[in-house]
């Protein structure tokens, strides 16, 4: 067989964490496979994070990002510099990831140009296109143009097949998320945060950016958070903060100037997945993080009204709590005074997989290319 040309395309940080696993692995094959990653720098500063713990170096990179995108400059610009870079290299298939505008924008492209798409994390769903927003149609619309599926649990399979894809085509794997703990748990990291993050209190780790929760959802979590600052003293807050201006200004807003909250900026992914292990509890509106926090045991509050991570529900490592102040805040205050249900949802079976994902990926696109 002739080597592969494979374009590994994507844009933002939790793209780029959990095609990491899958590049190392596809540069493991270098005689089967020639792998060129591709950039579009959907997310610039948190995206380069992730490039340099994982020594990833780009073939390409387009660089869209601007001050206040639309979504329609992302799709449009990621297109027209991924149509130049196909015409060129002409590979023999293009691998994106999950949901994002840059996910979406890169399988058009692709298609147009009629070169097969393996899609990783395929198959999840909410069926409200506007939940997450605009996620839940790129996915959608990944999948219906789509080669190979790379899913990460049964359910998904189960998804897939109930919109009639091929199941010849769909390979259940597990999240490659868990690959990139495996990795990230073996770097030693010093950084002063992590002096500050100690066992004498009990840290909640928040992060919030989506943006169907701009405005009063979020203003609700936060006063939601600052309820239990102030009734719990043993409590206390770490939230990196997106780089998003609203995020930026609601946090300010809410959250600033309390000596148990510590508003940081975006976490390089080594140092992240430290604070995730010291975490005693996780609130997120992150579909990753839903993924991670298990894999270190670490229960989940996700801030959203349905999450397409039902595995997580299912197996008790996630609750569904929303926006609404008062809900967010007992189900936070639940958890630090049930010693039994927190130790139910942290011993709770993360469904995500063993950390083998990306390997399995590799071999079926071996077998893919033999049996072609």
């Amino acid at each position: 067989m002739d080597r592969k040309k494979i374009a590994v395309v994507f844009g933002t940080r939790p793209e780029a964490i959990k095609m990491a696993p899958v590049i190392k692995e596809l540069e493991k094959n270098s005689n089967i496979f020639e792998t060129q990653v591709i950039v579009t720098a959907q997310h610039r500063e948190m995206l380069d994070q992730v490039l340099k713990v994982f020594e990833i170096e780009p073939t390409y990179d387009l660089d869209v990002m601007k001050k206040n995108q639309s979504l329609s400059d992302i799709t449009i610009n990621v297109m027209k510099g991924l149509e130049e870079i196909f015409l060129k290299e002409l590979p023999d298939m293009v691998l994106v990831h999950g949901d994002t505008t840059t996910s979406f924008a890169a399988a058009l492209a692709a298609y147009y140009q009629q070169i097969p798409i393996g899609h990783v994390e395929a198959g999840l769903r909410t069926y409200d296109k506007y939940f997450p927003f605009p996620e839940e149609a790129n996915r959608q619309l990944i999948d219906n143009i789509a080669d190979l599926f790379f899913v990460p649990t049964e359910l998904t399979k189960k998804n897939l097949l109930n919109e009639n894809k091929p199941e010849a085509k769909i390979y259940v794997t597990g999240n490659t998320a868990i690959d990139a703990i495996a990795h990230t748990k073996t770097l030693e990291v010093k950084h002063p945060l992590l002096d500050k993050i100690t066992p004498e209190k009990k840290w909640i780790l928040l992060t919030m950016h989506r943006r169907e929760n701009h405005g009063e959802p979020m203003k609700n979590v936060f006063r939601a958070v600052r309820q239990i600052i102030d009734e719990h003293e043993d409590v206390a807050v770490v939230m990196p903060v997106h780089l998003s201006p609203v995020v930026q200004g609601i946090a300010k807003e809410l959250l600033e100037d309390h000596e148990r909250i510590l508003l940081v900026e975006p976490l390089e992914v080594d140092l992240f997945h430290k604070v995730i292990a010291r975490a005693h509890m996780v609130l997120t509106d992150s579909g990753g993080l839903q993924e991670e926090a298990p894999a270190f045991d670490i229960p989940v509050l996700v801030l959203r009204d349905k999450t397409e991570r039902p595995e997580g529900l299912e197996a008790g490592t996630l609750k569904v709590v929303g926006t609404e102040q008062e809900m967010v805040f007992h189900s936070i205050n639940d958890l630090l005074n049930d010693q039994k249900l927190y130790d139910k949802m942290s011993k709770a079976i993360n469904p995500y997989g063993d950390g083998t994902a990306s390997i399995e990926i590799v071999n079926i696109l071996m077998k893919f290319f033999i049996d072609k």
